[in-house]
């Protein structure tokens, strides 16, 4: 099993790529853009294992037309076509077409409709001994899987990667509510070192695996306290929420910026109206309790 790191550590765009290499197979996880910069370790791969589909993980699959491509049924449509990959994004029409042009000529983007489903458990025998087995930890995406590698005990846990800016589920097959239930079903993994896609690498330390975990987690509640925070201000609409943000900086300007922000704030907002903490003016505004 080896990890090639990406461009600072695989900091997004980039993203860390694993290869696996068993006595009968060779499969990678994910083809982040350093795929592009590895040659032969990528070339000889039979099989690619995505985690969850978004372009960063997509970026290297151009380079392997003939490699056998496996996708969560819950996120195979979207490596499909790009109409699966816009429904999966959830962006408005305009926004949906000049993100296409971007992930095509920043990330490579081809779809892939030879794409064939797995299913929460599936199991790959790479032979030699060697078994990949995917354990499904939605949120993220709503197939977003780890990658357990046995006998060596090493999950690769894709994006929950435990990164400072904290969990993404802006996205229309995103879950905030099943992201919080991932988060505690990941410690449950018998894993004894993990990868992930971005930033954190490898870590190979069960203590310090829990304390990035808990700070990563953290972060959820922080943005329900700063959104309470806002509403604390007096009753504001939705939209207006989104311009002052949460989860991106003031001034940070992504296509996909905006509309994220849109679906992260409303599943917060509908936790907090669920737990008693805000409430829905007749007017459709927000209010504090």
């Amino acid at each position: 099993m080896t990890v090639f790191f990406g461009d600072r550590n695989g900091k997004y765009p980039d993203g860390n790529q694993v290869v696996v290499a068993g006595s009968d197979l060779r499969v990678a996880f994910d083809t982040p853009l350093v795929a592009n910069r590895i040659g032969p370790a990528l070339d000889g791969v039979d099989t690619v294992i995505l985690g969850h589909v978004h372009e960063d993980h997509m970026a290297g699959l151009h380079r392997l037309p003939r490699a056998a491509v496996w996708v969560h049924e819950a996120d195979v449509e979207a490596a499909r076509s790009w109409a699966g990959l816009a429904r999966h994004y959830g962006y408005p029409g305009d926004t949906s077409e000049r993100l296409r042009a971007m992930i095509e000529a920043k990330f490579h983007y081809h779809p892939r409709p030879d794409a064939q489903p797995y299913a929460d458990g599936a199991r790959w025998d790479l032979g030699g001994g060697i078994s990949v087995t995917a354990i499904h930890l939605p949120g993220h995406t709503s197939g977003h899987c780890a990658l357990l590698v046995e006998p060596a005990g090493v999950a690769f846990i894709g994006d929950i990667d435990l990164t400072g800016f904290g969990p993404y589920y802006g996205d229309a097959t995103s879950s905030l509510a099943a992201f919080r239930r991932s988060l505690e079903a990941v410690k449950a993994i018998p894993a004894r070192a993990w990868v992930t896609s971005h930033h954190r690498g490898v870590v190979s330390d069960r203590a310090i695996f829990l304390d990035l975990l808990a700070a990563f987690t953290a972060r959820i509640d922080e943005r329900a306290e700063r959104l309470l925070q806002m509403l604390g201000d007096g009753p504001s609409t939705l939209d207006a929420l989104v311009q002052r943000r949460l989860t991106y900086p003031v001034g940070y300007d992504e296509l996909w910026v905006n509309d994220a922000e849109r679906r992260t704030i409303a599943q917060h907002l509908d936790e907090l109206v669920a737990d008693g903490r805000a409430r829905v003016l007749d007017d459709g505004r927000f209010a504090r309790t």
